[in-house]
């Protein structure tokens, strides 16, 4: 893969038809992705709108995301401010993936270690054995539809909570959904949204945001308390952190900290996974000779016993499946950054403040870099098709402030796929599917498809 031409000129245009005051708030608001998609596809890789008072940039192409990601990422810094949060900010608090500067900085040397690929590796077993005990209730679905995208969410929700905490959330895993979807689409709308009111007017919408954030609050809280009193030595996640310390200073993590941390390990940590699973049962459904493949795969490289971390480097085509899927539907179809100073890169200036959107779900289909690019292609990933360029594709970000668990998720997601791909051959149960925007790219109103099961002589055992 090569580096892309850092000194490439762009010309940044003006997004046509904003009305006054509100700008392009009215279609943005409604179907942001089609929006971003085809303002794109119109009007070139470098384009500005308006969101309210916002002015938005948007940047399709490699090497405007390589000069904010990689390059120039130190005149970048994240959105949120600690002291009037907004977005994601709401909700994960002073976490990795909302504070910077020196906090973050600190929280990154500590959290870093904590997700070295052989921890992420040693993790599999577990991960296999909550699938396991989640599929060993499909049956009971028999020929009726299920939403997939729910039954994902669950399941990588369970991974998490078992990888995390070393228990089950299993009698809490209704209200952890619903609470957490309730704060993300409200942290969504909170950010995008200027007409939005602060959270503190007692509004329905604000009063359930605030009960699902103290729910949070007070499972995460409790959670680490009882650790801190117990004393007990765990191998998972929560272990890792409360050990964890600064190699500069020798200073450990704050209850605050813990909280901010745990929290966006968590949501972050199962929102993306299930999402990225459930598109990739979707491309299965719709794509029947890639499927049979696949299942050919799996079953000669398993002959019916559960997958293990060792098992991953004999599945090539299901990892590149699982890549494929990010390619096409990425997890976070857009990466949100700020200017921290007047800044020019590619020829375009940008005044200080400006917010910048880094279009991943763009940069994924740019033609430019792939071929048949709206194309459902894993084979790309196996004969040597993979971008030229560098920035091309970023489904867990790219520079300084990549996603931390990258190694979780790409164990995880190749590692399910191949436990549930054994046993069960889920079919589409509904005509269209519509990708939406809530902080993470969804499947709009779910994915109903039936559960076929596939050797029931593999269920039976």
């Amino acid at each position: 893969m090569q580096d892309v031409a850092l000194s490439s000129s762009f010309t940044l245009t003006d997004v046509p038809g904003g009305l006054p005051w509100l700008g392009h708030l009215r279609s943005f608001k409604h179907r942001p992705l089609r929006a971003m998609s085809e303002w794109w596809r119109q009007y070139g890789d470098a384009l500005r709108f308006r969101l309210g008072p916002k002015t938005v940039h948007l940047f399709s192409h490699p090497a405007l995301a390589e000069n904010v990601l990689l390059s120039q990422a130190e005149r970048f810094g994240k959105v949120y401010e600690q002291q009037r949060p907004t977005g994601l900010a709401l909700v994960l608090g002073n976490g990795l993936v909302t504070s910077s500067g020196e906090v973050w900085k600190r929280h990154r040397r500590i959290i870093q270690p904590v997700f070295h690929r052989s921890r992420m590796a040693a993790m599999a077993d577990r991960m296999v054995e909550v699938g396991a005990q989640r599929l060993a209730g499909w049956a009971a679905h028999g020929e009726r539809p299920v939403d997939i995208a729910a039954e994902m969410m669950q399941l990588t929700l369970e991974v998490i909570s078992q990888t995390m905490f070393h228990t089950s959330v299993a009698q809490h895993m209704d209200q952890i959904s619903h609470s957490l979807r309730v704060s993300l689409k409200y942290a969504f709308d909170s950010f995008h949204n200027p007409l939005h009111l602060p959270a503190w007017v007692p509004t329905a919408r604000n009063r359930e945001f605030g009960r699902a954030l103290q729910f949070m609050d007070t499972l995460i809280y409790e959670l680490v308390a009882a650790r801190r009193q117990s004393g007990a030595q765990y191998d998972d996640l929560l272990n890792l952190l409360l050990q964890a310390r600064d190699e500069e200073t020798g200073m450990g993590l704050s209850d605050q900290e813990l909280r901010d941390e745990a929290l966006t390990i968590f949501a972050a940590g199962h929102e993306t996974t299930a999402n990225a699973l459930s598109w990739t049962w979707y491309l299965l459904a719709t794509h029947p000779e890639v499927k049979t493949r696949f299942h050919r795969e799996v079953d000669g490289v398993l002959h019916g016993r559960p997958p293990t971390a060792d098992d991953l480097h004999h599945l090539p085509y299901t990892r590149a499946i699982f890549d494929e899927s990010l390619r096409l539907y990425p997890p976070v179809p857009a990466i949100q950054r700020k200017t921290l100073s007047p800044t020019t890169l590619c020829g375009i200036t940008l005044p200080a403040n400006a917010i910048v959107l880094v279009g991943l779900y763009n940069l994924h289909r740019h033609p430019e870099f792939w071929s048949d690019p709206d194309t459902f292609l894993p084979e790309r990933w196996l004969d040597g098709e993979r971008p030229p360029v560098r920035c091309a594709y970023l489904p867990f970000g790219m520079g300084p402030r990549a996603c931390v668990g990258t190694h979780f998720a790409t164990v995880e997601g190749p590692l399910l796929l191949a436990l549930i791909g054994q046993r069960y051959d889920p079919q589409l149960a509904q005509d269209t599917v519509e990708p939406e925007v809530m902080v993470t790219l969804r499947p709009k109103n779910g994915i109903r498809m039936t559960l076929q099961p596939r050797h029931r002589s593999v269920l039976a055992g």
